[in-house]
């Protein structure tokens, strides 16, 4: 009678020392991952990869996907392509309606940065966000208690020719087999002067797991 061969799993290392008890053999056999000084095992991966710690909710790799299509697409908005003069845009607030709490500037982060690296000039961000300290600075300069290379007294800081902003919503359904998740992401790019919309965009993702996940 042949014996049936019984395939063994390969470990990553082909020696452990052995402990005498299964649970520091296994312990004391090498894995996957960085460790750091701390002694703690890691693994180093890409922002856009997904992880083995994962969830339902809004992740490094969804925020990558979102804000890269949405940079492409604005990219190809014919006020911005096809101007002469780069249209100046500010970054308005994204809104979170979804239920997961994140920091919801990284999306326009990403954007402007994005955009900033390949759109060769064809855009102008305006740091509206860093209002406090400009307008500080230009009362220094008024003042003369700076030194100014223009005439302070001239208003210069620039209008904005377009808001650029967004909208993060979910929808969540949960029961005993699990938990499920929609998550579904809309920009804007609007005319401050007409109120228009002149572009918009939108990605969704769904995604469902056997129990949630704590974000912060």
């Amino acid at each position: 009678m042949k014996h049936s061969m019984i395939k063994r799993p390969r470990l990553v290392n082909s020696f452990c020392p052995s402990l005498g008890i299964a649970a520091l053999l296994i312990a004391g056999c090498a894995s996957n991952g960085v460790k750091d000084p701390s002694g703690s095992k890691v693994t180093e991966m890409r922002p856009d990869e997904r992880g083995r710690v994962a969830g339902t909710g809004i992740e490094s790799q969804d925020l990558v996907a979102v804000a890269d299509k949405m940079a492409r697409g604005l990219l190809n908005v014919p006020q911005v392509a096809q101007v002469p003069t780069p249209p100046r845009i500010v970054l308005d607030p994204v809104v979170n309606e979804s239920r997961f709490t994140i920091n919801k500037d990284m999306f326009l982060d990403r954007i402007r940065i994005s955009l900033n690296q390949k759109a060769a000039g064809r855009m102008i961000f305006l740091a509206r966000d860093r209002m406090a300290s400009l307008e500080k600075e230009r009362e220094l300069k008024r003042t003369g208690a700076v030194t100014s290379s223009t005439d302070p007294r001239v208003q210069e800081f620039k209008g904005a020719d377009f808001f650029l902003t967004g909208k993060l919503q979910s929808l969540t359904t949960r029961n005993s087999k699990g938990v499920s998740d929609y998550v579904f992401y809309s920009f804007q790019l609007i005319d401050p002067r007409t109120s228009e919309i002149v572009w918009e965009d939108a990605a969704e993702v769904k995604k469902e797991g056997l129990e949630d996940a704590a974000y912060r």
